[in-house]
């Protein structure tokens, strides 16, 4: 009878869910195309390294789908009923194993009929055989080091003083005479060979005792480590149960209070800008990653990780879901938090720009059109300190000749206020006019009727409108998939991020609403109507700066109506 498999919606795609032991027992008989993952790497991962050792049947570094079947075969073997595997432990009832063999060994070291991961260990640890006795050396350390030293030498040595008695050769004048004669220094030879033989076979069938013994105790403690971690691998493997699990704590590896696993991919908590992002990857070349890294239409941080305590370096990826972009950039330092609660320094090494929210879409085109001004201000002003810089340094390098009178120095001129009266006229009418553009745009308005409001946002919609749209579409398209990919993961479904989902992945900071008062602050800060009072005020005084200017100047300025 074939199987009949448990399906449910799970990160917007329907998946295979595996709920006991039976569906494990049948994991051979499973369409290859209902699986989310075909393959991934055995390194980087949130499993023990030795658990997807034994899991790699092939030994390819790859964990594929046949390797998965075959450790559910295996275990289905072993086990009286592959239901304890659910559990996720690494202890287990030696009436729960089947195989003979292994269940005599778990006998040996079972606590009242349990046997454990850590018993196992141990007597691996401890592991011993019967030793052959290894020969005594026929000279001292330091003996058998010089010969080695000096073998070749006194070997050509002797060799040249046979083909000199020959009158074949001339030993040099310089040349070191051994202190010992050919016939001892080749017994000498013969010595220490037969005894690094002798040393070298007793050492290796030593180590050949110890490896039995301890292959003894090896089938229990790949059961153990599959007791512990294969359930795991299966909610990350065939579907992503761990992923897009409801949780409600931070994985700040501190001993989180909330027990739901997370995804065997997620390496911790980035905490930057008053936000703990917990999609962290591990990334082993930002460069190759980044090739893929963008079809996944979401915003990315690269960093670079030291733990301070050993040096020991490592590269993430994480993905920001929520809150906005302005404090983020090359350069930023941050807190990282890996899985074991060690907190490493972060400092961010690249950016990939995708929207965050339809609020941050928003903004976008207001704040790319404010950096463009900034720098367009600090590029006119780079170009004028140059300038005065390069004038200065002409003017200092510019020296009197010889015999020549000095220049008299230059007398300032007197402040001609007629000269600037055009400027203050300039600045009076300017502000004026403004103040008129914006009364006549509120007449027009009002002339147009309420409906003639909606010409206000509706500008706004028409700058921010794009933005907002192209934003819309890639946050609904926001996919995992390719950033696992791109650590070696062969992905067979999508992987979606959606809006709701991408908020629990960022958390944000969250203040109470209290009244603070800042106790260094210079003044009470003004409300919304004090600052159009100084403003129409400033207008005002403006004008009237103006208009007094030019009727002092004698200016008469004719208003025309028309």
């Amino acid at each position: 009878m074939k199987h009949k498999w448990t399906y449910a919606n799970i990160g917007g795609n329907t998946r295979v869910v595996i709920k006991n032991g039976k569906d494990i027992a049948h994991l051979g008989e499973l369409d290859e195309k209902l699986w989310t993952v075909l393959a991934c790497p055995v390194t980087g991962l949130e499993i023990a390294d030795e658990s997807l050792a034994v899991i790699d049947y092939n030994h390819d570094q790859k964990i594929h789908i046949q390797d998965v079947v075959h450790t559910a075969d295996w275990l289905c073997q072993v086990l009286v009923d592959a239901d304890v595997l659910m559990a996720g432990s690494d202890s287990l009832s030696i009436e729960m194993i089947k195989d003979e063999t292994i269940k005599q060994v778990a006998a040996t070291l079972a606590n009242d009929g349990v046997v454990t991961l850590a018993d196992v260990k141990a007597a691996i640890a401890g592991a011993t055989a019967e030793m052959q006795v290894v020969p005594d050396a026929p000279y001292a350390a330091d003996v058998m080091a010089a010969y080695k030293a000096c073998q070749e030498a006194y070997g050509q040595y002797f060799q040249t003083a046979k083909l000199q008695s020959l009158g074949l050769a001339t030993i040099p004048a310089d040349a070191v005479a051994p202190g010992l004669t050919e016939e001892q220094f080749t017994e000498m030879g013969k010595k220490i060979a037969e005894y690094e033989a002798a040393k070298a076979a007793a050492e290796a069938a030593n180590a050949g005792a110890i490896a039995a013994a301890k292959a003894v105790y090896q089938p229990l403690e790949k059961l153990l480590l599959l007791c512990r971690d294969f359930c795991t691998l299966l909610r990350n493997f065939v579907s992503f149960q761990d992923f897009y699990a409801k949780r409600g704590k931070a994985l700040l590896g501190r001993g989180a209070s909330d027990e739901t696993p997370w995804a065997i991919f997620q390496a911790g908590t980035l905490v930057i800008d008053q936000r703990a992002c917990n999609l962290c990857l591990r990334v082993n070349d930002i460069a190759k990653h980044n090739a893929q890294a963008p079809d996944s239409g979401m915003f990315l941080i690269y960093c670079q990780c030291t733990l301070h305590a050993t040096g020991e370096k490592m590269q993430i990826v994480a993905a920001m879901t929520i809150g906005d972009i302005r404090h983020l950039k090359v350069g930023k330092n941050a807190l990282f938090y890996d899985r074991q609660g060690r907190d490493w320094e972060a400092e961010v090494v690249k950016i990939i720009d995708n929207p965050i929210s339809i609020g941050q879409a928003f903004w976008s085109p207001y704040r790319k059109l404010g950096e463009w001004v900034s720098g367009l201000i600090t590029k006119s002003a780079a170009e004028k300190e140059k300038k005065s810089f390069a004038d200065m340094t002409t003017k200092l390098q510019t020296t009197p000749t010889a015999g020549a009178a000095p220049a008299a120095a230059p007398q300032p001129a007197p402040f001609d206020i007629a000269k600037f009266a055009g400027i203050f006229a300039a600045i009076g009418m300017a502000v004026g006019y403004i103040g008129s553009f914006f009364t006549s745009l509120a007449l027009g308005l009002k002339g147009l009727g309420w409906w003639g409001w909606l010409v206000i946002p509706g500008l706004l919609l028409i700058i921010s409108g794009p933005s907002m749209i192209l934003a819309w579409m890639k946050l609904r398209k926001r996919n995992l998939a390719p950033l696992l990919n791109a650590n070696g993961w062969a992905i067979n479904a999508d992987a979606i991020v959606s809006v709701l989902f991408g908020n629990t992945l960022t958390e944000q900071a969250q203040y109470p609403l209290v009244k603070l008062q800042d106790p260094h602050a210079k003044m009470k800060k003004l409300t919304k109507g004090g600052k159009w009072s100084i403003a129409i005020a400033s207008i005002l005084l403006g004008i009237g700066i103006a208009v007094l200017t030019m009727w002092w100047l004698g200016i008469r300025v004719v208003w025309c109506t028309c």
